[in-house]
């Protein structure tokens, strides 16, 4: 009888492997649904800073005449799929556009140059590329950039005209010697101004050596120029 009421010990035994087993899987989906925090690479804090400055220039509107948030990415994008590390800005205005540029050049690991003749315009400028902690990749050349742009030294990738349009051409003649083939130039309202600079506008569409598309005709718009790289000329 004793026997017989004794509990068999390979039941015991399944039964409390099962409950481990339901433990485990608890355990499990627990983990599973557990939110994780990600936290935000250094690039990415670095970029949230430059367009946390950027919104703040666009909601102040300083009257300087920047570049829209779709022609900034524009620039940046191109920066960015070139490569480039040497940019070269005419106009620096507030900076809008620089930082646009230096959005790129954190992940290409190049400087800007940029003039500027109006003195208040470039210590706006230096502020909010402080603010933006961008500085290190900018140089803010300051005066008459018709003469100061014989002091550029090096091949340049991307030239990007934004300020006289009447003074365009001789930027283009100045400057694109040093411009290497491959490189950019970019001019910014070639559609609202495209009067003043009229001179500069034939010479980039007539130049064997220059290849111009035109983009964002129905807003300020922007002209696109590539140098002929040597083995197509």
């Amino acid at each position: 009888m004793d026997a017989y009421m004794r509990p068999p010990r390979t039941k015991s035994l399944r039964l409390t492997a099962c409950a481990a087993v339901g433990v485990a899987l608890l355990a499990a989906a627990s983990c599973a649904v557990r939110p994780t925090t990600i936290e935000p690479s250094d690039a990415m804090k670095a970029e949230t800073r430059i367009l946390g400055v950027l919104e703040d220039m666009y909601r102040q509107e300083y009257g300087m005449w920047n570049v829209t948030r779709e022609d900034g990415r524009l620039l940046r994008i191109l920066a960015e799929t070139s490569g480039a590390k040497h940019i070269v800005e005419i106009g620096t205005s507030d900076g809008c556009s620089a930082l646009w540029f230096c959005l790129a050049l954190q992940t290409t690991a190049g400087r800007l140059i940029t003039h500027e003749i109006d003195d208040y315009r470039a210590s706006l400028a230096r502020e909010n590329f402080q603010r933006a902690g961008v500085d290190h990749l900018v140089t803010i050349v300051e005066g008459d950039a018709h003469k100061t742009v014989t002091n550029i030294k090096g091949k340049i990738d991307i030239l990007f005209l934004h300020a006289d349009k009447t003074g365009n051409l001789d930027y283009l003649n100045k400057l694109l010697p040093l411009v290497r083939p491959g490189g950019l130039i970019i001019a910014h309202s070639t559609t609202a101004n495209s009067q003043d600079m009229k001179d500069y506008l034939d010479a980039v569409t007539t130049d064997p050596n220059l290849v111009t598309t035109f983009l964002r005709e129905t807003d300020k718009g922007i002209g696109l120029t590539l140098k002929k790289p040597a083995s197509t000329r």
